[in-house]
């Protein structure tokens, strides 16, 4: 089941093109107007729900991570339904970057969006909705987020007007991730990550090197700092050596 958070995910040849990039070969219902979402009363990304062979819910697991449980629930509920020869080992799961489980940690920076309509937490100048104004960033808070260059902040995404342009976010967690997508061209957008003023070394993520530099070449979830030491307080910078990115949302882990 694929319900979009936003407005690129409703696109299904973005959802197949990803699905075959996953390996994914069953079908997949589209969920565009969240009528499932809704019965679910579904609040995650991803959520898993297990159903027995007589339609109730016996498990649920919300997030990455707990693999080997899940598998397990599916073996239970296959020989409760009459399955013979159930395979009881267990897959061998190589979760990297953003499939990762995430620390665990309950006191981490929340899922942030960039949009005005559910954005928060903005610490530069006074939002101007849907038209282009330069920004720049001044002190940090914890859990505060902030621009440098002239960007237009929109319903769900803000989008770096020309020349070169800066995000940067004071967190407390282990990972960071940014949801982002090059301009309607297309072309691809450079980047360069610091972490606390510096290059990211052993902190990059799997989309970033580490001497802090990468590229947006699609639409998607970016992880860009991996911590090697565990949850802390970090001051993370992005910043686009080309115009046009679009930025949607920070999530931690």
């Amino acid at each position: 089941m694929h319900a979009p958070e936003f407005a690129f995910e409703r696109d299904t040849s973005n959802v197949a093109k990803e699905a075959k990039k996953l390996g994914v070969t069953y079908p997949i219902a589209i969920d565009n107007d969240y009528r499932i979402w809704r019965a679910f009363n579904n609040q995650y990304w991803p959520a898993h729900y297990f159903i027995d062979a007589s339609g109730h819910i016996r498990y649920e697991h919300f997030g990455e991570g707990d693999y080997d449980r899940s598998e397990r629930v599916i073996q239970e509920l296959l020989r409760q339904a009459g399955a013979k020869n159930v395979d009881t080992s267990v897959s061998t799961v190589s979760a990297t970057g953003v499939e990762q489980a995430a620390s665990g940690q309950s006191n981490i920076s929340p899922e942030t969006y960039l949009g005005y309509s559910r954005g928060a937490n903005f610490a530069s100048d006074k939002v101007s909705e849907d038209r282009p104004a330069d920004y720049h960033i001044a002190a940090l808070p914890l859990d505060s987020w902030g621009l440098e260059g002239r960007w237009t902040i929109g319903d769900e995404h803000i989008t770096l007007n020309g020349g070169t342009g800066r995000i940067a976010y004071q967190f407390h967690a282990r990972d960071l991730h940014l949801v982002l997508g090059p301009g309607k061209d297309g072309k691809p957008v450079r980047f360069k990550v610091l972490v606390d003023g510096q290059a990211p070394g052993k902190m990059h993520g799997v989309d970033v090197a580490a001497d802090g530099s990468g590229t947006v070449t699609e639409q998607r979830l970016y992880q860009l700092v991996r911590g090697s030491d565990g949850v802390g307080e970090h001051t993370f910078s992005i910043e686009f050596n080309d115009p046009d990115v679009n930025a949607y949302a920070f999530t931690f882990g």
